[in-house]
């Protein structure tokens, strides 16, 4: 589907006996996050009370390679562990070698690590790395910061990552599972959400809270911006987590605004607030500056386009009663949750069937009715134009397309799968409304604009959101040619 790629989710626990079986449903409530592949490392001990880590990982949905019963009992035995989906944004897709977490044995025992988030100075690190006659297995930029951990000249091992991860820039939300603690990393900016929970005193941490609640974890904090923390049996015993920072120091932290446009759970709390709550606000405000009205007096049928806009379009319909708008929110697409990761889609309708397979019109909703289809984004348009073309066969009066998100112009170097900019339907077409309009054929697209979505959240925030999608203002600099050798290499 024509949409923003999810980055990735990460999860981990330390010191439950359950822990893989945690991780596991962790993992299933941030599935949302990646379905490409997914993994669960585990630290157990053998007979000799030596440690041992034991993995399984794979290509596919959690439920799909964490099947087997058995798995429980004879691999995924342990009191510790870390998981992660995986949507690639760095490295090659459907590669098995790139399944986090990655998992190595040096000098001072065994080290594994689970990444969310795009490092910006990836390529730079490797090709130093190489020079000195690193050998590499993968082709995700995580794995530079195992080889930075493993040739740290520090002797303490907690001192060894915090070194490498000064070596490195961009967006990053980490795990580390060593022999003797769980350790969870975020990058200075904030880029990615990390939350900090706790349960039969134990800590967990996970991308969002929506792991939490699955698992009846007691969310405690965030973890901050460029802070490294340290959980081990002694932390568990007696509720203290060891925490360091990173040297960068930044003026502002620059979460990325997507999150609360598409990616999160609106169940989920993330940069200190409810998904659910801000895509509300940007149902309203959108609503209140790019509001529908109905040519003959007639009620206006609002939709979203399900799941991720559900949120924004009750905010957007609630404002326009408000506004003494006549107005109905209906549910006039119905979206299958059942498509499996193939179908077959003849090739010279691939686009077409695919939109048909995901999204089903209620005609007697739509038949005759104003509609305001109400979405979170356009990245390229292609899908977009199909399912406007989808509800025009259900003969509406008129269709008026409201985006809940500027126009995208540029791509994401901190963990979204953007396209470049010449795959951008705003970018192609000059950011021309007219011009796009016609292409997706609908009687009005109107966006918000940027200083409307920061509008939207709240105002001890305003200057903390990355908006270098919409802007091109990039927080940081980046090594754009290795951006374009993932785009080629895909």
């Amino acid at each position: 589907m024509d949409k923003p790629k999810s980055f990735c989710g990460i999860f981990g626990i330390w010191g439950n006996e359950n822990a893989s079986l945690i991780t596991y449903y962790g993992l299933h409530a941030l599935q949302h996050r990646g379905q490409e592949a997914t993994g669960i490392l585990v630290r157990n001990l053998n007979e000799n009370n030596k440690v041992v880590f034991n993995i399984v990982k794979g290509e596919g949905l959690v439920s799909e390679v964490f099947s087997d019963d058995n798995l429980w009992d004879n691999i995924l035995f342990g009191n510790a562990a870390i998981g992660h989906n995986r949507y690639s944004t760095t490295g090659a897709s459907g590669s098995r070698k790139n399944i986090q977490p990655f998992v190595v044995n040096y000098r001072d025992g065994n080290l594994a690590v689970a990444h969310n988030g795009n490092l910006t100075n990836a390529e730079q690190i490797r090709k130093h790395l190489i020079n000195e006659g690193a050998i590499f297995q993968t082709t995700s930029d995580t794995e530079i910061i195992l080889h930075l951990i493993a040739r740290s000249q520090l002797d303490n091992q907690v001192e060894q990552i915090v070194d490498s991860l000064n070596k490195i820039e961009g967006a990053f939300c980490l795990t580390i599972l060593t022999d003797n603690a769980l350790i969870a990393a975020r990058d200075p900016y904030g880029f990615r959400p990390l939350a900090l929970g706790k349960k039969d005193g134990c800590f967990i941490v996970a991308s969002e809270t929506c792991a939490f609640d699955i698992n009846s974890i007691e969310y405690i904090r965030d973890v901050e911006p460029g802070e490294v923390i340290v959980i081990d049996d002694e932390a568990n015993n007696t509720g203290q987590i060891k925490s360091y920072f990173l040297n960068e120091k930044v003026e502002q932290k620059k979460y990325c605004i997507f999150e609360y446009i598409y990616f999160s759970r609106p169940d989920s709390k993330i940069f200190g607030h409810n998904v659910d709550k801000v895509r509300r606000r940007l149902g309203k405000i959108l609503a209140k500056n790019h509001p529908v009205v109905d040519k003959d007096g007639e009620k206006v049928i609002v939709i979203s386009v399900p799941d991720s806009s559900n949120t924004a379009a009750i905010g957007y319909q609630n404002e326009l009663e408000k506004l003494n708008i006549k107005s109905k929110l209906e549910i006039g697409l119905i979206r299958s949750h059942y498509i499996g990761r193939t179908f077959i889609q003849p090739h010279q309708q691939k686009r077409e069937i695919g939109v048909r397979i995901k999204f089903n019109v209620v005609k007697g909703v739509i038949e005759g009715k104003t509609v305001v289809l109400v979405d979170d984004s356009i990245v390229r348009g292609t899908t977009s134009k199909q399912l406007v073309n989808l509800i025009r066969e259900a003969n509406p009066k008129e269709i008026h397309l409201r985006i809940s998100s500027p126009l995208i112009l540029y791509p994401c170097f901190y963990g979204m799968d953007f396209p470049s900019s010449e795959e951008l339907i705003a970018f192609k077409m000059k950011k021309d409304i007219e011009k796009i309009r016609a292409y997706l054929g609908v009687d009005s697209v109107e966006y918000m604009s940027i200083e409307e979505l920061l509008e939207a959240v709240y105002e001890e925030d305003k200057n903390n959101f990355c908006t270098a999608c919409f802007s091109g203002n990039y927080p940081t600099l980046v090594d754009t040619s290795f951006k374009k050798e993932i785009y080629e290499n895909k």
